[in-house]
């Protein structure tokens, strides 16, 4: 182990962890990360606003195109799948916010090159989240099997069911956020593997339960707002959480400094 706190092999080269550590966070640090993410997009309201819209015009188009207006569960599936690929989407939010901490005037043009830079780990991030969609999917499926809803059920039939549904979805759902939670901002600040960053993150949340957990409701909230409002909304919640999550990455993982 070197000075800086780095591990070192006999090669006398770094090391990568299996993980970085958390710092211990108080309860009340979501609510400073959405006033610095408000702070961020106040001071760079275009590039902003200009991906929160790109991000909504992007939902409705793809709604419009699998949407056959009447089977509401592909609309289901989307608003699930919007939610879940958030913290993906947002990549180039975080590099806006980086770019504002480094004293730089923020570019779109920085956030597509950043982006791209990191394409391999995206896509690794992008299949792991497919796959929990899809697992999500089956689970919804085997829970109408197993749990239907029949005339004769009943309104105590009818809270049984969304019981176990909202449970298996809560699963998921949990799931999700605690490998995305601070993974995708570290993978932009640091040469860190996908892998790497998703346990990295997975650590934060289990050291610090009661303030992810209000994060997490927080981000639910904001979103269901964002929905509330036909999606128009979005185009400034987006943004929002994207520079707030920026802020609970630099507040919440420990990095060795650099030499």
């Amino acid at each position: 182990m070197s000075e800086s706190g780095v591990a070192r092999g006999d090669d006398g080269r770094p090391v990568a962890p299996l993980f970085y550590p958390s710092r211990r966070l108080e309860m009340t640090a979501p609510l400073r990360w959405l006033r610095k993410g408000w702070e961020d997009l106040k001071r760079a309201p275009g590039p902003s606003l200009v991906y929160g819209f790109s991000l909504v015009i992007f939902f409705d188009l793809l709604t419009w195109l699998a949407w056959d207006g009447e089977n509401t569960v592909i609309l289901f599936s989307l608003v699930v799948a919007f939610v879940l690929a958030g913290p993906l989407l947002a990549f180039g939010l975080y590099s806006i916010s980086r770019q504002l901490e480094q004293g730089r005037e923020p570019e779109l043009g920085v956030c597509l090159r950043e982006s791209r830079n990191h394409l391999r780990n995206e896509l690794l991030f992008a299949i792991v989240l497919l796959v929990v969609l899809l697992l999500w999917a089956r689970a919804a499926a085997m829970v109408n099997i197993f749990a239907p809803i029949d005339e004769e059920a009943g309104w105590l039939g009818v809270v049984q069911y969304l019981a176990i549904g909202s449970a298996v979805g809560s699963v998921f759902a949990a799931l999700v956020f605690s490998i995305s939670v601070v993974s995708l901002p570290m993978m932009l600040d640091r040469e860190v593997d996908a892998v790497t960053a998703a346990l990295t993150s997975i650590n934060a949340v289990l050291n610090n339960k009661g303030p992810m957990l209000l994060w997490a409701a927080i981000i639910g909230l904001l979103m269901l707002l964002g929905f509330a409002t036909a999606l128009l909304g979005m185009a400034v919640v987006l943004p929002l959480l994207g520079h707030a999550s920026w802020h609970a990455y630099r507040d919440t993982v420990k990095m060795p400094e650099p030499e």
